[in-house]
């Protein structure tokens, strides 16, 4: 069995969040000595451990529930607290002291900071005129917003009137954006003037103009100083020249600067709503077609977040977190939620790697962050580029760094605890979009394994299943869940009959979801009572390559080529060839660096000495560029359609489309 990377020392062990709900179990005649047996528990017995977390947690909700889940035998169909009602926000902003709230950084190294007070008010000022403009219960409300406290106090102003919250990060494109927010006909539409990226200044309101031409629902346009703080009313008219004349201009600081009464403050009223009540609308990545808007509910949003930011990310009030992400990713909506715990939650808008690679460590530093979220990528990015934190940067408080996005490759695990820091719980964890939250994550009781993920998430019913839809252990194969759970989305916008919702998750198993990853389950048993069944995701299952029959996910051949230090990225995929499939993998080299004999030899060996014959590539291709979505994750399938001389559907939704083309009648897949 190989040895772990980290073992929680007996001190963090007891102090941790999970060891004082299982305490709270234990006196209610519930006693677990390991992590999976509670695991066990909170699925076997769902019903009652999810009321256990809705209690041990303290919502704050207007009428209690009758009962914790009714049709649990129903996948879709099962509902979740029936009777009741709460309110998101107010869940968020339970908090209304002076301790910070928000710390906003932009690549210029310009501040921002929020109390929990300071938030609060600014909330219930948006919110009240909101309110004042008609905005009621069920309406949506977008963000085309960077990342910044701004975009924060227009979700919970949103969400407090029982309104829906959808938004996109600023580096949508027009045709993206228009393809999201196009399907919801969103009332509100907020915006900034501009941002920051890479040393650069970006226009937001020349799109805006686009947008507006074909978004005739908006009634109000917000618009937040960002890139000119002085920006007023009559200079925002004029820029936006396609401002329709149902549409109100309000320029963010005029709402913010009518102050509010004392009394106005103290009988603001939250709305309550049911516990499936709609929160946020969610998008696909539509890479394949017109993005799929999934709808969550506030309920199983709230306590499945609290389920993860406490017990597995073991986040308190004395917490600082970080997660580098943009408004366009659940991430961002999973890092919000921290504002439940009371915890300092500190946000950067830019490049990570501007104007230096150290940017995102000197923040670390600064604000003494204790919990550290980014990408598999950037983790691997900051090996590539030598950067070192462990030796310039003071970072006593950082307890956790997590990743997400792809799966972490074994050598970046290596990375952190070498160079980052020693004593860190890394949690690699995956879920996504469809479901707000994870299926495999981390927790701080356990230990650290070499490319796994630590655990399997509580009460998430979660399995393995082979090609003959039978339960393995130590085998590949699709990551199901057999039970329903909180977070389930409510369904699909404008799915009335609700075949949208069965077809992308039901459809393959009777009354099971499949999520799509192909993974693998690792059991380990160890002497100190960590027994736990670690995770290891191997890719998206419709990206499995199958050379000759045999199935292979793509990160197993990206795990082993990132051990090439000429190559900074990777992309591989399967073309059809001679009545089989053979694999080819293209690559992103270090500038200056050229695929000569040599260096295809040293990919090809490095693969074949770590996996299999069947993995090496057939052909090694350099290109410039690898097409990826806005979030930043690589797209297998758009590649694979245009070396097959197919149409990619939706190029809308990638960060990067001109790349596309470097995948077109490439001379070198036409021959042996």
């Amino acid at each position: 069995m190989p040895a772990p990377l980290w073992t929680p020392s007996e001190k963090r062990l007891k102090d941790s969040n999970l060891h004082q709900f299982m305490r709270y179990l234990k006196n209610d005649g519930h006693k677990f000595n390991s992590y999976q047996a509670l695991h066990d528990f909170s699925v076997q017995h769902s019903e009652r451990f999810w009321d256990y977390v809705w209690k041990f947690g303290s919502f704050i909700q207007h009428q209690p529930h009758t009962a914790v889940l009714e049709k649990a035998d129903k996948m879709p169909g099962a509902k979740w607290f029936p009777n009741a009602t709460l309110n998101f926000a107010e869940n968020l902003l339970k908090f209304r002291d002076e301790r910070p709230a928000l710390v906003f950084y932009d690549e210029r190294g310009k501040q921002q900071a929020l109390t929990y007070q300071q938030l609060y008010h600014q909330v219930i000022q948006l919110s009240t005129w909101l309110k004042s403009q008609g905005i009621k219960s069920g309406d949506r409300v977008a963000g085309f917003m960077p990342n910044m406290p701004q975009t924060i106090v227009a979700m919970l102003a949103t969400t407090s009137l029982g309104a829906v919250w959808s938004s996109c990060s600023p580096d949508f494109g027009i045709q993206g954006v228009l393809d999201r927010f196009g399907q919801i006909k969103p009332k509100v539409l907020l915006t900034t003037d501009g941002y920051f990226y890479n040393k650069k200044t970006l226009d937001s309101l020349d799109r805006v103009n686009a947008i507006l031409e074909s978004l005739s629902d908006i009634e109000q346009l917000i618009v937040v100083p960002y890139v000119d703080l002085s920006l007023d009313k009559d200079t925002t008219q004029r820029r936006l020249t396609q401002l329709p004349s149902t549409t109100q201009l309000t320029i963010w600081t005029s709402i913010q600067e009518n102050a509010l009464t004392d009394e106005q403050i103290t009988s603001f009223k939250f709305e309550a709503v049911p516990f499936d009540h709609p929160l946020y609308i969610m998008y696909s990545s539509g890479t394949t077609g017109v993005p799929k808007c999934i709808v969550h509910g506030v309920g199983g949003t709230l306590i499945q977040h609290y389920k993860e930011l406490v017990f597995h990310t073991d986040l308190n009030s004395d917490d600082s977190i970080f997660y580098y992400t943009t408004c366009g990713w659940m991430m961002w909506n999973w890092l919000v939620s921290s504002l439940m715990t009371g915890a300092k939650v500190v946000l950067f808008d830019g490049s990570p790697f501007s104007p230096n690679p150290n940017v995102l460590w000197d923040l670390a530093e600064k604000e003494n962050v204790s919990v550290f979220g980014t990408s598999a990528k950037y983790i691997a990015a900051l090996e590539k580029a030598g950067v070192k934190p462990r030796e310039s940067h003071q970072l006593p408080a950082l307890k956790a760094v997590l990743s997400t996005g792809s799966p972490l490759a074994h050598e970046s695990f290596d990375y952190v605890y070498r160079d980052i820091k020693q004593d860190v719980c890394l949690s690699s964890i995956s879920g996504g979009t469809d479901i707000i939250s994870c299926f495999a994550l981390g927790s701080p009781t356990l230990p650290v394994y070499r490319g796994e993920l630590q655990c399997t998430g509580l009460g998430m019913s979660t399995d393995i299943y082979n090609d003959q839809g039978e339960s393995v252990v130590g085998e590949k194969g699709e990551l199901v869940c057999t039970k329903p759970f909180p977070s389930m989305p409510i369904g699909f916008w404008n799915d009335e009959n609700g075949e949208k919702y069965f077809n992308a998750y039901f459809s393959q198993y009777d009354n099971i979801w499949a999520h799509g990853d192909y993974a693998e389950r690792v059991p380990h048993l160890d002497n100190n009572a960590f027994d736990h069944h670690g995770v290891i995701i191997h890719g998206r299952s419709d990206a499995v390559l199958n050379p000759g029959g045999v199935r292979i996910g793509t990160a197993e051949i990206y795990r082993q080529v990132e051990k090439v230090d000429a190559v900074l990225e990777s992309i591989a995929i399967g073309q059809e060839w001679k009545d089989d499939v053979r694999v080819i993998l293209f690559v992103i080299l270090r500038e200056g660096v050229e695929l000569d004999d040599a260096l295809v030899d040293t990919i090809k060996t490095t693969i074949r000495s770590n996996t299999t014959p069947r993995h090496v590539p057939a052909k090694i291709i350099q290109v410039a560029d690898i097409p990826r979505t806005i979030s930043g994750k690589i797209v297998e399938l758009a590649v694979r359609n245009v070396v097959h001389n197919q149409p990619v559907k939706n190029t809308d939704a990638l960060k990067n489309p001109e790349a596309l083309s470097l995948f077109k009648d490439i001379e070198a897949l036409k021959v042996t």
